[in-house]
């Protein structure tokens, strides 16, 4: 397998006038060994391609493509979008044709990117819960997920209800499927090193919950609910929606009015976006 390392990262970087960009998270992992068990454990589906978002200056994409895999590669900076190509027609000259570079943000891929079987990324750390449920929610073709992120994050995104880290992305992560910390990753494998430990969290994605209200509508119940998470449930509804329409909302859900939110799961925000529509007569679309 062909990787590139830290002094090939850093000659590549100097050779096109490239400064890793604070402003866009830009850290490159200049470690073969991390690649390879980013690879490993993804366990990838053997047909179709693989979205990476934020691939740099291609370390993890050379990874992907000498595993075997076509691989979109989706990079906001048009200076390292334009360097990629050349890097692995240089490195991997007999897998170029299994890749596509998208310049754009991540943020606005839509159905035009095709229907990717994975999303295997180094997420910028402060996009990097969007980006993952954008993906997500976009891309249902997505059956797994391998991303790594800010340690403090991945600990949200797999956190269970009733922990200190659980909220708003361990519930709408749940929504599409088991999140799971497989790995942590030291500062030293990046360059420029962060001040942090990333963990690599792998998604197995499963059907959405059995319920007739929509992702759009349990989401907002999501967020309005952690947007006061010290809260009890039946006091946040109440300002929401009145006192007496949520009552009856928390009853016909089967939700105790003492609650907090970082005491449901996901089929409790389910059951919650059903009653609240009932009891309200409206919709929360």
């Amino acid at each position: 397998m062909t990787l590139l390392g830290a002094a090939e990262i850093r000659r590549l970087a100097a050779a096109e006038d490239i400064r890793p960009s604070k402003a866009r998270g830009q850290n490159f992992v200049v470690d073969g060994n991390t690649i390879r068990r980013i690879v490993r454990l993804a366990e990838l589906p053997d047909e179709g391609p693989v979205l990476e978002v934020g691939p740099g200056l291609g370390s993890l994409t050379l990874g992907l493509l000498d595993a075997g895999h076509d691989v979109v590669a989706v990079e906001v900076d048009p200076r390292l979008a334009a360097v990629l190509p050349e890097t692995v027609m240089r490195l991997s000259p007999d897998r170029v044709e299994q890749l596509r570079v998208i310049t754009a943000d991540a943020l606005t891929l839509d159905s035009t990117v095709g229907n990717p079987v994975a999303l295997v990324a180094n997420l910028p750390y402060n996009v990097a819960v969007p980006v993952l449920l954008h993906c997500l929610v976009e891309f249902p073709s997505i059956q797994r997920c391998l991303v790594m992120v800010q340690l403090e994050v991945a600990d949200r995104l797999a956190a269970t209800s009733g922990s200190k880290a659980y909220g708003v992305p361990s519930v709408k992560t749940a929504w599409f499927g088991r999140a799971t910390r497989v790995g942590t990753v030291a500062p030293a494998v990046f360059w420029p090193v962060p001040r942090v430990d990333s963990g690599l969290i792998r998604i197995d994605c499963t059907p959405p919950p059995a319920t007739s209200a929509s992702r759009t509508e349990v989401f907002r119940v999501i967020d309005l609910l952690f947007a006061q998470r010290r809260k009890m449930i039946r006091a946040t509804l109440g300002g929401a929606f009145g006192r007496t329409p949520a009552a009856e909302a928390l009853e016909q859900a089967a939700v105790e009015p003492t609650a907090r939110p970082e005491d449901l799961e996901l089929t409790d925000f389910c059951r919650l976006a059903e009653s609240i529509s009932e009891a309200t007569g409206s919709s929360l679309e």
